[in-house]
């Protein structure tokens, strides 16, 4: 028992927390608010303030939100190649363990803007997939889809093997396993790896902007080439993909907290 637990209830221990951050968050803004008049005073920068946001609200709206519907999409899909990727590295048919392993490593391994360009213009061009968007999630599902399909297999992997074993023993086909056994676990083990990886998806997903994807970060450079003010247009960039985010780093942090094996 430590000191807090001696002397402040559990509601105590909530209400000091939530002042302690509030306190934090109040100091950070006043730093930050006077750092941002030193660096406007040193640049000689004349700033817009708000104005610029609200003469353009509807292309940065619009960009927040098509980036908010590539995400989720891209993030289905990743969930669907990952877990297909993670069984195919579990899989006893040799050419499908390599190829899956293979295929793996070179999207772990390769820059996400090379991938974009090799999908877009060879991949795209071969399938006759000519929409941007279409091409956009299948480009971030795939490259998320690498990852996830990591987090999934460890998590396949920190099962006990005696359950394995003890279901092996009871002649559960392997979709049985993976089904009543495996799964269950290992949904409840990935699930704050996952949430990480998908508040990363958001992020990695502003590099669509180099095949014309009108998504939150192309709209906010095509913004600034009209109006020349990069420092308001990147801070409202910079804001959306906090809000997009945080919440999702929250939950990550909830998740852990919950599902931790110490609980």
């Amino acid at each position: 028992m430590n000191f807090k637990d001696l002397f402040f209830s559990k509601d105590d221990k909530f209400n000091i927390t939530m002042s302690a951050k509030i306190i934090n968050t109040t100091i950070i803004l006043i730093l930050g608010i006077l750092f941002w008049n030193y660096a406007f005073n040193k640049l000689n920068y004349e700033s817009q303030g708000l104005s610029i946001f609200f003469e353009f609200k509807y292309k940065f709206l619009y960009g927040f939100f098509m980036t908010i519907i590539i995400s989720i999409f891209s993030l289905l899909f990743s969930l669907i190649i990952g877990t297909l990727l993670a069984i195919g590295q579990k899989s006893n048919f040799l050419p499908l363990h390599f190829f899956t392993k293979i295929f793996i490593e070179i999207i772990r391994g390769t820059p996400l803007i090379v991938q974009i360009y090799l999908f877009f213009y060879v991949v795209g061009t071969a399938l006759n997939i000519e929409n941007r968007y279409i091409m956009g999630v299948l480009i971030m599902a795939t490259f998320s889809g690498a990852y996830v399909a990591e987090i999934i297999r460890g998590g396949i992997d920190s099962i006990d093997k005696s359950q394995i074993e003890s279901a092996k023993a009871l002649a559960f086909t392997n979709f049985q396993r993976y089904r009543y056994i495996i799964f269950p676990q290992v949904i409840k083990r990935v699930l704050p790896s996952l949430a990480g990886q998908f508040a990363s998806l958001i992020k990695d997903s502003s590099l669509l902007s180099i095949i014309a994807v009108n998504e939150f970060t192309k709209n906010v450079q095509e913004v600034d080439s009209l109006t020349f003010t990069p420092i308001e247009n990147y801070a409202v960039l910079a804001i959306g993909y906090i809000l997009l985010t945080y919440p999702i780093s929250h939950l990550s942090k909830k998740l852990e907290k919950r599902f931790s094996y110490g609980n």
